[in-house]
């Protein structure tokens, strides 16, 4: 049977970056000329952004033709008369991050698509100071593209390849006691599995402990297992068994299963019974534990999307608090301006005031499991402790709604702008906040976030409330909602 292909399907899409970076589908719209062409525009953007250096870092995940598309860019960047440092194998992508600001480097390009599919991969540009650049500066790169940019003659700089992962590690484990997490492991008082999703983050924990653990789906597998490198329950299956297994074929002591996106910079956990927990239970976590345990104070950032349990633990500890749109960089950018303990985003990114303005998965990993054995409790049990030391119990999910198209898309945000909601599955609307999608507070303490992704034909809808069954039914409605516009 013949295939018709129609030649608006065979046209790139236009380069733009989106929360985190630019992606595209492998040989559609993420190729080789395009990383060419790109790659040196963003070291411009950045030396007119910060100067002072002549140096860039390039970085790869383990996606298809990951270390191809770095050395196509690397080669591009040393041409435009830049000095590269191509890193010698994957890492994460915080730790090249790291790398930029410890190399006192402009900064780093990374060739990666997070927690995409696997036919995505995508670019990030990070500034030397450690985390992603503020919009602006991916607007200089979108508007030389679209002028037509021509690249100055230059004489090609230097390009030398390091290996990123000992320096960061050396970091990390700084910042965290590894003795204790050690012994509790050495002991069998704690067992830690590591679900890496085909990733960055291989091999990483151990590394980072030099301890035994048990890491899952550690194989580099570009098609990531037919599904995403991305946190989320209907990803983990393998996880959830072995864990479930460990308990039933008689497994003692504390258990811990850690969860890490494509590129590192996201993370989740499975407490030891098999249960997921996302960040938005790992955040009020780790903050009471950087609060008791390690004396840390300064503000907590979250996005708009967090729990509302966040700012009660935060209150609890007598921390102040701040909120920004969804997307780290605007996490980054306050850190940068203000004292932080801690910010987070409920999609997995945590990122530490000690740390470069960046989320770091591993960081985080090594923070849950100190947590866990200073407290001598299962993460669920830590999180019903807050719950009640707070008065507050709440129940949380989001759904990612596929859109047919960017014309769907406009029609949703037509329909939000002239038709204001005023009621949500039965109950009134208290409060619309719109720093970024369309978040309504509700009279029976509930909330609904209606977004879209900065990446992908995505409509992205986010609840909480005090019980599941709300929870669900404020999704259920939004989704219906959705697909009669």
């Amino acid at each position: 049977m013949a295939v018709s292909i129609s030649p608006a399907s065979l046209t790139a899409k236009p380069i733009t970056f989106g929360t985190d970076g630019w992606r595209g589908v492998i040989a559609a719209d993420f190729t080789f000329e395009r990383v060419i062409q790109v790659a040196p525009l963003a070291a411009i953007a950045l030396e007119q952004a910060y100067g002072g250096s002549r140096t860039i870092v390039v970085g790869y995940d383990r996606r298809f033709l990951a270390e191809e598309f770095a050395q196509a860019a690397a080669e591009a960047v040393q041409a435009a008369g830049f000095n590269v440092l191509l890193s010698d194998t994957y890492a994460p992508t915080p730790a090249f991050s790291w790398a930029a600001n410890q190399h006192g480097a402009l900064g780093a390009i990374v060739i990666t698509a997070s927690h995409n599919p696997g036919i995505y991969s995508g670019l990030k540009v990070k500034g030397g100071f450690g985390g992603s650049v503020p919009p602006e500066v991916t607007k200089k790169i979108e508007g030389m593209i679209q002028e037509g940019f021509q690249l100055p003659a230059a004489t090609p700089g230097t390009l030398e390849t390091f290996n990123p992962w000992q320096s960061y590690c050396e970091a990390l484990r700084g910042k965290v006691n590894i003795p204790l997490i050690q012994e509790a492991i050495a002991s069998g008082k704690l067992t830690v599995f590591a679900d890496v999703m085909h990733g960055a983050a291989a091999g990483g924990l151990e590394q980072l402990l030099g301890a035994s653990i048990r890491e899952l789906n550690s194989d580099r597998d570009p098609l990531f297992g037919g599904g995403a490198p991305e946190p989320l329950p209907r990803y983990l299956p393998l996880l959830f068994q072995t864990i479930k297994e460990f308990r039933h074929q008689g497994g003692a002591g504390l258990a811990v299963g850690l969860v890490f996106d494509g590129d590192s910079d996201r993370v989740a956990a499975v407490d030891g019974q098999g249960n997921f927990l996302s960040s938005q239970v790992l955040i009020p976590i780790l903050i009471e534990h950087l609060a008791t345990h390690r004396g840390f104070s300064g503000e907590v950032i979250k996005t708009i999307s967090g729990s509302n349990l966040i700012p009660k633990v935060a209150a609890l500890y007598g921390l102040p608090l701040y909120q920004t749109p969804i997307g780290y960089k605007f996490i980054a950018d306050r850190m940068l301006e203000s004292q932080v303990l801690l910010g987070g985003e409920e999609s997995g990114g945590i990122g530490y005031g000690n740390h470069i303005p960046e989320r770091d998965a591993l960081l985080s990993a090594l923070y849950v499991l100190e947590a866990i054995v200073q407290f001598g409790k299962d993460l669920s049990d830590l999180y019903a402790d807050l719950q009640q030391k707070t008065g507050y119990a709440s129940a949380y999910d989001r759904i990612d709604l596929p859109l047919s198209g960017m014309d769907v898309r406009s029609r949703l945000i037509d329909a939000l702008q002239s038709n204001p909601l005023s009621e949500i599955a039965g109950q009134s609307v208290v409060e619309c906040l719109t720093i970024d999608g369309y978040k309504f507070q509700l009279a029976d303490d509930s909330w609904l976030l209606i977004r879209f992704s900065g990446t992908e034909p995505v409509l992205r809808l986010y609840s909480e409330a005090l019980t599941p069954e709300t929870v669900r039914r404020n999704l259920a409605w939004a989704k219906d909602w959705a697909n009669s516009i």
